[in-house]
């Protein structure tokens, strides 16, 4: 980024906010969030790490899910205009799942890269509207309640 450039200021919500109201569209008892940060300048390279080594271990980070009551999370990368580099993170989740458990080593691991790589907190974007097939929101609510799939 150049210097004489004005920089994307990056205002991380406050720890304490209860999140967003969900849309109508959102399941009841459900939470859709999409969350970015900005990676730390220099931190590039360490945040394709981070990516890398969840994409390598996916099924350690998919045995998490069942826990955080998550039915599903997606993070992507963004170059702003000015140059600044962001991740975003998409998520739906169970309001009453866990986060980031670091008793576990692939969330210890994920945490670390974390603190490495992106300023510490999250920009929380407002949900508006959530669309999906009728057989897969009667999965993913069951999901979110129990942490498992429909018998």
């Amino acid at each position: 980024m150049e210097e004489d450039q004005p920089g994307i200021e990056f205002a991380p919500t406050p720890r304490d906010f209860p999140g967003f109201s969900m849309p109508s569209s959102v399941p009841p008892g459900m939470r859709l969030e999409l969350s970015r940060s900005r990676i730390l300048d220099g931190q590039d390279q360490t945040f394709q790490a981070w990516m890398n080594t969840l994409n390598e271990r996916y099924e350690e980070c998919e045995a998490t899910l069942s826990g955080q009551r998550a039915a599903f999370e997606a993070s992507f990368r963004h170059v702003e205009a000015d140059g600044s580099v962001w991740i975003y993170h998409l998520s739906l989740v169970g309001e009453d799942g866990g986060g980031l458990n670091e008793q576990q080593e692939i969330d210890a691991v994920h945490q670390g890269y974390a603190r490495q790589a992106k300023m510490a907190g999250w920009e929380e974007l407002e949900p508006k509207f959530l669309l999906m097939p009728d057989h897969l929101r009667t999965s993913l609510e069951h999901w979110a309640r129990h942490g498992t799939t429909a018998e």
